[in-house]
């Protein structure tokens, strides 16, 4: 017996009709310069939203984070307030739960996160889309030494964490080699639906 309410092999409790768009990919690749473009560039648009992170590390100028305390951090994901948690280098981040209503409603909302957490988006989103934003190795390395961050940990850590990519392989890959002005557009495009390789 089928449950009429499954659609494209979803599952019924799964969260849309909205799209949920995570941002992923190793440090230095410039996930947040894209993001905070093309979120200049969908200024004024009601339905796309960019959700902020929650972190327990101190939050750089490039960075659209709300930083809270490990307790307050542990006592929101202890009473369900996080959408979705996961921890890197040391630190943790969140989504607030608030992401599931803009979804309900229909809206399109654009994340960044960790790749560890792609097969829970997938599970538990109706339309999950993951987009991959990398560089070739010598430029995240030049770009996480310029960076120098002191809280993010040893940079040849950085560099080589790894994530089982059977569970992460991403929907699109922007290779963010050239200008960023051009490859916000390509992420804008995949925002919007849009063509996004030209």
């Amino acid at each position: 017996m089928t449950n009429a309410s499954v659609i494209a092999g979803q599952h019924p409790s799964t969260i849309g009709p909205g799209r949920l768009i995570v941002v992923v990919g190793p440090s230095g690749a410039g996930k947040d310069t894209l993001l905070g473009l093309a979120k200049a560039a969908c200024a004024g648009e009601r339905d796309i939203v960019f959700s902020r992170r929650l972190i327990t590390r101190q939050a750089s100028a490039s960075e659209d984070n709300e930083e809270v305390s490990a307790e307050t951090f542990q006592s929101a994901a202890a009473a369900g307030e996080y959408a979705m948690h996961w921890e890197a280098h040391g630190h943790r981040y969140a989504l607030s739960r608030a992401i599931d209503d803009e979804i309900r409603a229909g809206r399109t909302v654009i994340a960044n996160v960790s790749r560890t957490v792609i097969a829970a988006a997938r599970r538990n989103y109706a339309n999950a889309v993951v987009v991959s934003i990398t560089a070739p190795p010598d430029v995240l390395a030049a770009r996480l030494a310029a960076r120098a961050r002191s809280s993010d940990g040893l940079l040849a850590q950085r560099l080589s964490r790894t994530v089982d990519e059977t569970t992460s392989t991403p929907d699109f890959t922007i290779v963010n080699s050239g200008t960023a002005e051009y490859h916000a557009r390509q992420l804008v495009r995949i925002i919007k639906g849009e063509r996004w390789d030209d």
